[in-house]
């Protein structure tokens, strides 16, 4: 009998645009994983874009040293978004043994046709799927885009704040235990954070 596992992707942006802060934000991205580090029936898949059409997956890992070796080999290569790649890829990744519990996402820019990425988001929400957009940069475009999507498939865009690392952290352990125990496990917490994140939801 295979053992039920819950699956959680965490996607970045790996293009030009997020290259002045990239080192910065590889600290904040690992962050996720300390958080998951914890939930022992999660596992965690890194997922990235890049240059021309490059879109690269890894192994679904829970042990985070594993995960932050991953990560640390990413950089950045100039291109186009492929949010909708992302997207498709987070809809097909799952079972019903090893559901995806949640779509995490940090970046900055959009730069797909709106209705075809905000239909992928309404399919994220009848397949309870929720994506979770960490938005760095003030992009007015990218936000409206990311605040539908989010809204859509029933998750949040939240900043990514290279400024407030505390709180960031806090907000991916949040994720990482919505992923897990939905919204009971969040009005179960008194964090700031958790607090913050059940009222994204419940908006």
């Amino acid at each position: 009998m295979t053992r039920r596992q819950a699956r959680l992707i965490f996607a970045l942006d790996a293009t030009a645009s997020r290259e002045p802060t990239w080192q910065q934000a590889r600290s904040l991205h690992g962050a996720l994983f300390d958080a998951a580090a914890s939930e022992s029936s999660l596992s965690v898949q890194l997922c990235y874009y890049r240059g021309v059409a490059e879109f690269r997956t890894s192994d679904w890992l829970s042990a985070p040293a594993a995960l932050l070796d991953q990560m640390n080999g990413v950089t950045c290569a100039a291109g186009i978004t492929q949010i909708d790649r992302l997207v498709r890829h987070g809809l097909s990744a799952g079972s019903a043994n090893q559901p995806i519990r949640a779509l995490i996402f940090v970046g900055d820019a959009c730069e797909e046709p709106v209705d075809e990425l905000l239909a992928l988001a309404g399919q994220c929400g009848l397949r309870k799927v929720p994506i979770f957009i960490f938005q760095e940069g003030h992009d007015q475009h990218a936000q409206a885009i990311f605040n539908n999507m989010a809204k859509l498939s029933g998750g949040a865009r939240l900043p990514f704040d290279l400024d407030s690392a505390d709180r960031l952290r806090g907000l991916l352990g949040a994720v990482a235990r919505f992923a897990r125990g939905g919204i009971k496990a969040l009005r179960k917490s008194s964090t700031p954070e958790d607090q913050l994140l059940l009222d994204q939801l419940q908006q």
